[in-house]
């Protein structure tokens, strides 16, 4: 009687195991990702949630041991971050080729507190969680000063905005980066 249970209970599993893998594979794209944030020298600095609902992404992030201050916040185009700049991370996520502020990955600026900690939640539109996980994956930068989204009015200021400033707006060097993986 024992083998009895003991079996049916083994089939049991193995079925439930063959049901979950079957459906783990056709549940498609990935609806929720995260990045892990280090500093140049590897530390880490705090994590960011990406998850899909509704037609957009919520978008939650905890960062501590950075620099008081406004800082530029995107998504890049490249998943890797080799310190201490970052610079593998490529440049903002921008599938559609258009100036800053206008970049898929282009998010609000992340506000540090004096003690250096910085909780940011907002939603998005402007890109899907699988749009993360293209060829080159993407990464999360957190830039060292604000983000001016490159709003600098043509007409009052000599001389007008550059490229730089149209394609970063003028955020300055990476001070953190995690590489976006489904979480």
């Amino acid at each position: 009687m024992m083998r009895r249970i003991l079996a049916g209970a083994i089939a049991l599993a193995a079925l439930t195991l063959v049901v979950t893998t079957a459906v783990a594979r056709d549940a498609g794209p990935p609806t929720v990702a995260s990045a892990d944030l280090v500093g140049p020298t590897g530390d880490p600095l705090g994590t960011v949630r990406l998850s899909e609902g509704d037609g957009r992404i919520n978008v939650v992030a905890r960062v501590e041991g950075i620099k008081p201050g406004f800082h530029g916040f995107h998504v890049h185009a490249v998943g890797s971050c080799v310190g201490p700049d970052f610079a593998s991370a490529g440049g903002h996520l921008n599938p559609g080729a258009v100036s800053h502020p206008e970049h898929a990955g282009d998010m609000p600026v992340l506000l540090v507190n004096e003690d250096g900690t910085a909780q940011a939640s907002f939603r998005t539109d402007r890109f899907r969680v699988a749009d993360l996980f293209g060829r080159d994956g993407s990464a999360v930068i957190v830039h060292a000063g604000p983000d001016n989204y490159a709003n600098i009015p043509k007409d009052r200021y000599d001389p007008d905005p550059d490229a730089t400033t149209l394609a970063t707006g003028d955020s300055g060097g990476r001070v953190a980066c995690g590489v976006v993986k489904a979480a």
